[in-house]
């Protein structure tokens, strides 16, 4: 009865904290933020500009064009948090803006993390979500979470396979009956490509970009397959010769070219789940397939990609970048059902 009451001012939150972007839904709202996972901060201290609100949007605004004075950080790296202060800070003000007004009791928090995740990652996890403002905090598996969101029939004894390809990491898992039968985290995602592509122009136009730069020119001409119409687009760097500003146009088979490293990385990881399945959920694979999702996805022609080189029919998530969030929005719904798939802060030693 009491916690009835308190649940009319408290507000549970669903975090898919990613390397690139975090997402936040509230229960009963779904998606209410989705700001870059980025903090601008003084160089030589640790304070957050503008008051603690230089985060997300605003700081991503500032890459790249900041004075000597002014550093822009990224708190998470391949999924993980590295940098505990800057994470919290981010977490504190995202949080703030994602709880309705007159809800003034500290959410409940629900957080997606990689599969991989070591204890001592998972208890930092719980450590800045509780600083930042959490009541109570519970984890549940990205690939787990994404293909709730997805609407897999998870609970079911079939073979439902899910690769989700983020900014830090991509999981891949096959679930059947609501657990986890093979799994597969690795530290490659968007920031893997975007730093292939990096290394390629500097090795093959002696031409030095930054990550923003290289993020757009994935965006905008990156594809895993030929294109029907191939694409160049115009980049800008600093020639490695001479120090000065110069241009180079780049062609999107080039582009693919520097993404396959990145790419045979997914491939495999992919491959080891299907090896390590029984065969008769092998067999449910080779019909049922594959479900794609995460930001990272979105590279045009992956899905093609990926069928091509594991034999597996392959279809994206409606939304790909709101699949774990939408998962654990589900998960938060209905917590009875889900509740012995959560890792709870109260559970940590």
């Amino acid at each position: 009865m009491l916690d009835r009451f308190f649940s009319h001012f408290r507000t549970d939150l669903a975090v898919d904290l990613g390397t690139a972007t975090t997402l936040i839904g509230v229960v009963g709202q779904g998606l209410v933020v989705d700001e870059p996972s980025v903090v601008a901060v003084e160089r030589d201290g640790r304070a957050v500009l503008s008051g603690g609100r230089a985060v997300g949007q605003l700081a991503r605004q500032m890459l790249g064009r900041t004075p000597e004075s002014v550093r822009v950080v990224r708190p998470l790296s391949e999924g993980v948090i590295a940098d505990f202060e800057l994470c919290e800070a981010m977490l504190s003000h995202l949080l703030r803006k994602a709880r309705p007004r007159g809800h003034r009791l500290r959410p409940r928090v629900l957080v997606g993390v990689p599969g991989r995740i070591t204890p001592v990652e998972r208890r930092a996890v719980f450590g800045s979500t509780l600083r930042a403002g959490a009541a109570q905090v519970w984890l549940l598996d990205e690939a787990k979470a994404a293909a709730i969101g997805c609407g897999l029939p998870v609970a079911e004894p079939l073979a439902n396979m899910i690769c989700d390809v983020g900014g830090g990491t991509t999981e891949v898992a096959v679930l059947s009956m609501s657990d986890t039968v093979a799994a597969e985290s690795i530290r490659t995602g968007g920031d893997r490509m975007d730093d292939a592509l990096i290394g390629w122009l500097r090795r093959h136009y002696s031409l030095k970009v930054g990550r923003p730069a290289a993020e757009r020119l994935r965006i905008d001409a990156g594809s895993a397959w030929p294109l029907d119409e191939e694409r160049s687009v115009e980049i800008t760097g600093i020639d490695t010769v001479s120090g000065l500003p110069r241009r180079a146009d780049v062609t999107s088979e080039e582009v693919r070219q520097a993404l396959s490293e990145p790419l045979e990385e997914i491939v495999d990881a992919v491959r080891e789940v299907i090896d390590r399945c029984g065969p008769d959920l092998a067999a449910d694979l080779v019909e049922r397939g594959m479900i794609l999702c995460g930001g990272a996805s979105l590279l045009p022609g992956l899905d093609r990609y990926l069928t091509e080189h594991t034999g597996l029919p392959i279809r994206r998530a409606p939304d790909p970048r709101t699949a774990v969030v939408d998962g654990l929005l589900i998960a938060l719904e209905q917590f009875d059902r889900w509740r012995p798939s959560l890792q709870s802060s109260d559970d940590t030693p």
